[in-house]
């Protein structure tokens, strides 16, 4: 069983040990590897926790379990993992899940717009784990994208974005490229190696696999560092009934982040990657690892600034998929965030 989430009277006898369990789960924070003794189940705190089922969720998602992060931070953790923004935005609407904590987060904005009760709580991958990869020889740079295909998700979700983005900023003519909605960023990559497309958004790693290449100033995460990759949001319910759960959440893939730019954190993350993906590529594995470690792409202090949301919503104005640029304290909620970062010490 788990102990019900509901915040509880500062004189109320539970109000007691949810602040001794937050206690100890800071202490667990500074002890091992990340490892620490577990609260024991009936002292946790219930939390419904949806993100998206790219690879970089779901090898997140069992690294986490792998390492007890959720129970060290006194958290009972039920993950779900959707297709789409869509689905999960709909799940936290719906109430069966509390929150998002890593997923693509421009279209929570004009959602908010339409008077969504969501909150952007913090960051997650705050740099983009991505680049624009190829096969073509002929193309190098992101102008050689002029009369070609490029492959993205649909007009407006993460993949599209990041490619215009790009591409406005490297001043190439975006009306002359053809884009194909292929799907997921592993779809995306399956299109290139398969040349169905000349070119499209996947992640780091998968460069140099298959005859594949980056193209030389299409690097996400170095040519495009002002884009928001990823974030953490929830309800508005989630936030005023569940709210000391979120903030453990919050603090739970704080600390993850943090374990990922330690060298300690290569054999555990290879086992999850094997677990996550049902495969033994320890090459791969590494090659995620590398990249997670030496550009350290996770908000590891949880706080997602006014600057970066402004320029989010000045995209997505700019796409047409939001009518204007909202006031940052309507769409964003960072006390949640601080906290956590209070609780990991």
């Amino acid at each position: 069983m788990t102990r019900s989430a509901e915040p509880q009277p500062s004189g109320h006898p539970n109000a007691q040990v949810d602040r001794r369990d937050v206690l100890r789960a800071g202490a667990a924070a500074t002890v091992g590897l990340i490892a620490a003794g577990p609260l024991m189940a009936a002292d946790r705190l219930a939390v419904n926790v949806v993100n998206t089922a790219g690879n970089t969720n779901m090898v997140l998602a069992a690294l986490l379990k792998q390492e007890g992060i959720f129970e060290q931070l006194g958290l009972d953790a039920t993950m779900l993992h959707v297709s789409d923004g869509s689905k999960l935005i709909g799940s936290l609407l719906a109430g069966s899940m509390d929150m998002c904590a890593l997923s693509g987060f421009g279209q929570v904005l004009p959602a908010i717009e339409k008077g969504a009760k969501l909150k952007v709580l913090a960051g997650g991958a705050v740099l983009p784990l991505q680049g624009i990869l190829t096969k073509n020889p002929a193309i190098k740079r992101a102008k050689d994208l002029e009369g070609r295909t490029v492959g993205t998700g649909s007009v407006g979700a993460l993949l599209h974005q990041l490619v215009i983005a790009l591409l406005r900023k490297q001043g190439v003519d975006e009306k002359k490229v053809t884009f194909a909605n292929v799907g997921s960023s592993t779809d995306v990559f399956r299109a290139i190696v398969a040349g169905t497309v000349d070119a499209g958004p996947s992640e780091v790693w998968q460069q140099g696999r298959f005859g594949t290449r980056m193209l030389e100033d299409a690097r996400f995460y170095v040519d495009l560092q002002e884009y928001t990759y990823q974030a953490s949001y929830g309800s508005d319910r989630a936030i005023a009934t569940k709210r000391e759960a979120v903030v453990r959440t919050l603090a739970a893939y704080g600390k993850l982040y943090r374990f990922l730019g330690e060298d300690k954190s290569r054999e555990p993350f290879v086992k999850a990657f094997a677990t996550a993906t049902g495969k033994n590529d320890r090459e791969e594995a590494e090659a995620q690892w590398h990249f997670y470690r030496d550009n350290k792409p996770f908000a590891v202090d949880l706080v997602l600034s006014e600057e970066r949301v402004r320029y989010m919503q000045d995209l997505n104005v700019s796409l047409g998929v939001q009518k204007s640029v909202l006031p940052y304290e309507r769409i964003c909620d960072m006390s949640l965030a601080r906290d956590a970062v209070k609780l990991l010490g």
